[in-house]
């Protein structure tokens, strides 16, 4: 580690829990961020700042004056421009020793698969669950540890779903794919602009503990946010045996 590198991350490194060792474990790592919008605005700015090594942004989508209210990784400036070039600029400027992969595309099938297969840590910061189940169905395959949020009006919620852990249920045992949802969208139910960075930064929080094992992740927990009161509920989720992506029959 260079003697810039050890000024700017001496606050972690300062972190007997970190210290150098998880410092150089955070600057090798690769994390994978599906979606640069709300949470994936947060969420990248802390990678970016904490020294990620290696940063893959993923999203089809350009910049909007309608994000603008909630997604800090872009600018009015930036308008029309694709969210992960926006987002590339914004986070070189932040930490110019992490490098940055801008993928202006909707990832899916066997190409969504060499991406997570690529990284050390995932993060679903998308905003569909047709994403988060393929996201999660990438993630039990390959046995890469999964960091998902989600967010809409004052509502948010976060869980860890790692496949390497026996005992951690994926995100198919919490929400079944057969199971009929409403989407639920930002654009037609609006969404309350600290809520995101609050669930996009807890994300990041979970990410750096998994990739330097420091403390207790948020595996078999899911973390539900009231952002009107307030106010956190803790629910306690367990593997589903019978699950249709993680179940006994379908990982033999």
């Amino acid at each position: 580690m260079e003697d810039h590198q050890l000024l700017r991350y001496s606050r972690h490194i300062l972190l007997e829990q970190i210290g150098i060792e998880g410092q150089q474990r955070i600057s090798a790592a690769h994390a994978l961020i599906i979606g640069a919008g709300g949470l994936g605005s947060p969420a990248a700015f802390y990678l970016a700042s904490a020294g990620v090594g290696t940063l893959t942004l993923v999203d089809d989508d350009e910049v909007d004056l309608t994000n603008l209210q909630r997604q800090i990784l872009h600018t009015t400036e930036r308008v029309g421009q694709a969210k992960v070039a926006s987002g590339k600029q914004a986070l070189n400027q932040i930490n110019p020793d992490v490098q940055v992969i801008a993928l202006k595309e909707r990832a899916e099938g066997a190409r969504l698969d060499a991406l997570v297969q690529a990284a050390n840590v995932v993060l679903d910061c998308s905003d569909n669950f047709a994403t988060r189940h393929a996201v999660n169905r990438a993630c039990v395959r390959l046995k890469k540890p999964l960091v998902s949020g989600a967010a809409i009006s004052f509502d948010g919620q976060i869980s860890v779903f790692d496949s390497r852990d026996a005992i951690s249920p994926c995100y198919a045992c919490l929400f079944p794919p057969d199971q009929p949802f409403e989407e639920a969208l930002c654009s037609t139910m609006g969404v309350f602009a600290p809520l995101v960075g609050i669930i996009g930064t807890m994300q990041a929080a979970e990410a750096l503990k998994l990739l330097t094992g420091l403390g207790k992740t948020l595996v078999g927990r899911l973390l539900l946010l009231d952002a009107q009161d307030m106010e956190w509920t803790q629910i306690k989720i367990a593997r589903n045996a019978a699950c249709p992506v993680c179940g006994q029959a379908h990982t033999a």
